[in-house]
């Protein structure tokens, strides 16, 4: 099995999940997504970063969101 992409050290970035090897957050990288942003695009703005770290990071806030219970508000 391969090494993971993402990681959390709390000597790096705090402990925010990061692109290994870079200090590129994960959470950075998702924003940019949703921003609008395409994977080429965060590439030349990152250029440590490759496309199966875009992947990796998205994989990750996938699951980190599924493990989590979100609380629904009802409408009044």
């Amino acid at each position: 099995m391969s090494e993971p992409r993402i990681i959390a050290d709390h000597r790096i970035m705090g402990g925010v999940p990061c692109v290994r090897g870079t200090r590129v957050p994960v959470a950075t990288i998702v924003g940019l997504l949703a921003q609008g942003y395409t994977v080429e695009e965060i590439l030349v703005h990152y250029p440590t970063l490759v496309s199966d770290d875009v992947r990796a990071a998205l994989e990750f806030a996938a699951i980190a969101v599924a493990e989590r219970q979100v609380p629904l508000r009802t409408s009044a």
